[in-house]
């Protein structure tokens, strides 16, 4: 019995369960293990097919997304979801006449291994040339793999084709959507929606800002006639406008044909009111009046315009669906890039809007305090969960100036369920909160002025050797790249290995993103900002995320997120250079920074980040009142100094040592 009560003994000391529920699927035996959090998928798989049967379909394929391309969709649009039971942001399905398969990238393969059932199979490699293999070896010769050309970009349809052109397979479209047709309850479009106009001073009226497109049109040696827009941030952005079509969102369904001198909008014209229609001119016909169309008649409106002579159509490829694409014919009538002038202008914040979107952060600092502030007082009583966590710091948003809500879902994760990169709790998976445990939270708000997305990684008790190491080497890579010097127009992915680096010397590294662009009362995920190959260079008044991290699988993870703008930086024989201006306002866990793996200049980095918190926060804590968050912040934000070193610390390790020894002889 020895054995079993030392293991049991030292698992409840260092925080592990024993006898614990699966959570996750398992295939394999027979019967298989599927957990509660999984669908059941039959009956929709099996309507499907029986749409696919006449058709001739041999395969067909479910994007996660919209007709706009959108990350985040409306529950109406969760066809993937819906058909499969998976609810990750990122995922593609394919449905066969015998199998079933999703692909996704490694944030989610542990979440998908919880809400699919035993239909599917999962693929661990996103690739359209993984997906394409697939096919090819379950679809027969002359055979048919069919799609909604509404949820596929220019790109991706391109991907395919080529991928599938010296096959004996045909790779064909269909007008209407299969799932939609099956889709029983389908969630409708919501009938109180109203379109609305910003509620904060904008500084570029939209009359200003197509006027600055149609000369970026006039600039292009191209010569466009038209521009189209199909991302719903570019309509939004464009005409200063918001809505709730989407969760976390501000955006409403539409799209924009901008011309030398018309503008066409296409929306659900029941959501425009009287006050909508006198803001955008709709009632005149001129080169700063816009013409209000219904939503559903976009197709028709662009075969009409491209049908005239000598016009040509400029499209953002990246977020223009096929269905729009296949239309404008000839394709000498076309002229494509990655992305609309509407995202590159966008990208780069005005100084109204990097003002506010500054001050945005300051008031979502003060929430996020509040949550580590209330988890210190209470973990150590046992009673919280991951679920009342993300609760709590979304109720402490909701309390400042010109809230409205999360602008995702948090991430509240503990223990094992932090290793999971995009985890979200919820009944089912909330784990209680443990001071034996590290803890990570990913949040963030929208606000009238701004968009707000941050992380941060704490452990309430005595942290190991690994976990202090991992922290501060992810810090490290954090620093590296908030310090760094580079000259304007260098691409992310040119400096994103700065991030990474620290982590590298040790054999340690992430599986996601460094970071992404993010908006003024926008997308959270704000494209095309960031350090991904396929990012824009960097010029001055980019907002981006930096957000390096590490995580060990069934044990714990770590990141730490900030935002932070490109500002001008002053070197001693060059112009034209810039760096970074840390805008997020939270302090670190100092009990997991190991000091003596600072470098000085990152200590000096760190400490005059720490200044600038008291700086900035301090006399928004004294406005609200909030003395006692002030004095936590000054005392997570005093100056560290060298000999705060990592022996001191990890001596507080020794009592839990002696403990252990001590059961153990008593067991003896």
């Amino acid at each position: 019995m020895l054995p079993w009560l030392l293991a049991l003994t030292l698992a409840a000391l260092t925080g592990f369960t024993v006898g614990y529920e699966r959570t996750e699927r398992n295939c394999s035996i027979s019967p298989p293990y599927v957990p509660s959090t999984a669908v059941n998928s039959t009956l929709q798989l099996q309507d499907l097919r029986k749409k696919m049967f006449p058709l001739k379909i041999s395969a067909y394929i479910i994007p996660g997304t919209d007709a706009h391309l959108s990350e985040y969709i409306a529950p109406r649009d969760a066809r993937m979801t819906f058909m499969s039971g998976f609810k990750g942001s990122s995922g593609t399905a394919v449905v066969t006449r015998t199998k079933a398969a999703l692909w996704t990238d490694s944030r989610y393969w542990v979440q998908a291994e919880r809400e699919m059932d035993c239909n599917w199979e999962l693929q661990k490699d996103q690739s359209v040339g993984s997906i394409v293999k697939w096919l090819i070896a379950e679809v027969p010769k002359g055979g048919q793999i069919s799609f909604d050309p509404f949820l596929f970009s220019l790109k991706k349809y391109e991907e395919f084709a080529i991928s599938l052109e010296s096959t004996n397979i045909t790779f064909k479209s269909v007008p209407n959507n299969l799932v939609d047709e099956v889709w029983k309850n389908r969630p409708p479009l919501p009938p109180d929606n109203l379109i609305r106009l910003p509620d904060r001073v904008i500084q570029r009226t939209w009359q200003e800002k197509v006027q600055d497109i149609r000369r970026q049109m006039k600039e292009t040696p191209y010569e466009p006639t038209a521009l189209l827009l199909s991302a719903l941030d570019e309509t939004a952005w464009l005409f200063n406008m918001r809505g709730n079509d989407i969760p976390y969102n501000p955006f409403f369904y539409s799209y924009t044909l901008v011309t030398m001198n018309e503008i066409w909008l296409f929306l659900h014209l029941e959501r425009v009111t009287d006050e909508l229609k006198l803001y955008l001119n709709s009632s005149c016909r001129g080169p700063l009046c816009v013409q209000l169309q219904s939503y559903d008649s976009v197709l028709g409106q662009v075969q009409k315009y491209v049908a005239t002579p000598l016009v040509k159509m400029w499209i953002g490829a990246d977020y223009t669906n096929y269905a729009l694409y296949e239309i404008i014919t000839p394709k000498e009538k076309l002229l494509t890039s990655s992305y609309s002038p509407v995202l590159t202008t966008k990208a780069v914040k005005d100084e109204t809007e990097q003002r506010i979107l500054k001050e945005a952060h300051v008031r979502d600092a003060v929430a996020v305090i509040q949550l580590l502030m209330w988890l210190e007082k209470v973990v150590p009583e046992g009673k919280e969960t991951e679920l009342t966590a993300a609760l709590y710091v979304n109720m402490c948003r909701q309390k400042q100036k010109d809230s409205r809500g999360p602008s995702f879902e948090t991430i509240s994760a503990s223990g094992p369920n932090a290793a999971l990169a995009h985890y979200s709790p919820n009944n089912e998976t909330s784990r209680k909160l443990t001071v034996n445990e590290m803890y990570l939270v990913d949040s963030g708000g929208q606000y009238l002025d701004g968009t707000t997305d941050i992380t941060r990684t704490v452990h309430w008790g005595t942290p190991t050797a690994m976990q202090k190491e991992a922290y501060t080497r992810v810090l490290m890579g954090n620093i590296e790249i908030s310090r760094t010097i580079f000259p304007s127009g260098t691409r992310g992915v040119n400096m994103e290995m700065l991030g990474r680096k620290a982590l590298w010397e040790v054999g340690l590294n992430y599986g996601h993103g460094t970071g992404h662009g993010v908006g003024n009362y926008f997308g959270v995920h704000e494209w095309p900002v960031g350090f991904q190959s396929n990012n824009i260079p960097f010029t001055a008044g980019m907002f981006t995320s930096i957000e390096p991290g590490y995580y060990k699988e069934n044990d714990f993870g770590i990141r730490i997120e900030d935002i932070a703008v490109t500002v001008p930086a002053k070197t001693k024989f060059g112009n034209n250079y810039l760096t970074f201006e840390t805008v997020s306002l939270v302090p670190y866990d100092r009990k997991l920074i190991d000091i003596t793996l600072l470098s000085p200049q990152q200590l000096q980095w760190l400490n005059n980040y720490y200044e600038t918190i008291q700086r900035v926060l301090g006399p928004e804590l004294d406005r609200q009142k909030l003395s006692e968050e002030k004095v936590w912040v000054q005392r997570n934000t005093a100056p560290i100094t060298v000999a705060e070193s990592s022996s001191n610390i990890s001596s507080s390790s020794l009592p839990l040592l002696t403990l252990v020894f001590a059961l153990i002889q008593s067991l003896l």
